[in-house]
């Protein structure tokens, strides 16, 4: 996970694709699955997708603390 601290990009777009999350997460509760949680779950996954995957699997680099924050717990 040292990935963060060499690549200052990586380490925005893992800050950013957490606070859209945790913004996700607020709206979904507030909402229930209307429009505007669903564009911000379009952009959590935007965000996601420009980061690269881990060496050992197909997630992301950062995908458990990113996860978390959309399902409200970060």
């Amino acid at each position: 996970m040292a990935r963060f601290e060499h690549n200052t990009l990586e380490a925005k777009i893992q800050g950013l694709s957490i606070q859209v999350g945790e913004l996700f997460a607020d709206l979904y509760k507030g909402s229930h699955d209307g429009p505007d949680s669903m564009e911000a779950l379009e952009a959590y996954k935007s965000l996601r997708r420009l980061l690269p995957t881990e060496a050992f699997s197909d997630r992301h680099i950062g995908a458990t603390a990113a996860h978390k924050a959309t399902q409200g717990a970060s």
